[in-house]
């Protein structure tokens, strides 16, 4: 029975192993990629202010946000390798109220779609704030006995 027990727990080992792999190596191509859409949007930005429609607020600020979603979504994943393979909470926070800014721009003709965009980034800038001023560690009696 314990040998069982052994060959079952190193098989799930490998497993786990693998699927960690499989996940590094895709996020490692996925931030190659959005290297390369930022690099394009900072070439897109050249462009434009060299461009007729420079005037145009409304195209330039939706192009400064696509290039902070990609920013923030390569920081990231930098982030997910330094903390351990970990994704902090506050980084999709970010990417949330940034992609939700971008929408208020970009598409501000109805009101009603306005305002729910922006009770969508007060939600998510409140919880934010709750996030920062949660206990990072759960106190040890929220926590699970090992025996």
């Amino acid at each position: 029975m314990i040998n069982f027990q052994n060959k079952t727990k190193s098989f799930l080992d490998f497993v786990t192993m693998f699927v960690q792999i499989v996940l590094n190596t895709t996020l490692a191509f996925l931030a190659v990629i959005i290297t390369c859409l930022l690099i394009k949007e900072l070439i897109g930005f050249a462009e434009l202010v060299n461009s007729d429609q420079v005037n145009q607020y409304h195209i330039f600020l939706e192009r400064i946000l696509v290039f902070f979603i990609y920013f923030e979504f390569i920081s990231m994943i930098v982030k997910y390798f330094k903390e351990s393979y970990h994704f902090p909470m506050r980084y999709f926070l970010y990417i949330g109220i940034t992609a939700m800014v971008r929408l208020v721009i970009v598409d501000h003709e109805e009101a009603e779609k306005t305002l729910m965009y922006a009770f969508v980034i007060l939600i998510l800038i409140i919880s934010y704030f709750i996030l920062n001023f949660t206990p990072r560690e759960r106190p040890e009696k929220y926590t699970i006995q090992k025996k």
